[in-house]
């Protein structure tokens, strides 16, 4: 099998290994991007706005009454039970 290929001269090599080098620098450059704590915070960032939007409006842009509603009343909910249990354990 190595007799059928052809040889190449060490220049050929050289820019081969070249080559490689470079796209394994462009490959480790990209893989330290997307992991770095600052690309993975934007992107959740943006995720989780993305879909709060998608929660919030629909289609034509128009708030969602129904679901906003429901946020605010978990909201109140929590509030009020928060405030009793202080109320329950901190009687000073």
């Amino acid at each position: 099998m190595a007799a059928q290929q052809q040889q190449r001269s060490v220049k050929e090599i050289e820019a081969d290994l070249a080559a490689t080098r470079t796209r394994m620098a462009r490959s480790v450059d990209e893989l330290a991007y997307r992991v770095s704590p600052q690309t993975i915070k934007a992107n959740t960032i943006a995720s989780l706005k993305g879909k709060a939007n998608d929660a919030a409006f629909d289609e034509q842009g128009n708030v969602r009454l129904d679901r906003v509603a429901n946020v605010l009343g978990g909201v109140a909910g929590t509030a009020l039970v928060l405030g009793l249990a202080r109320r329950a354990f901190y009687r000073g």
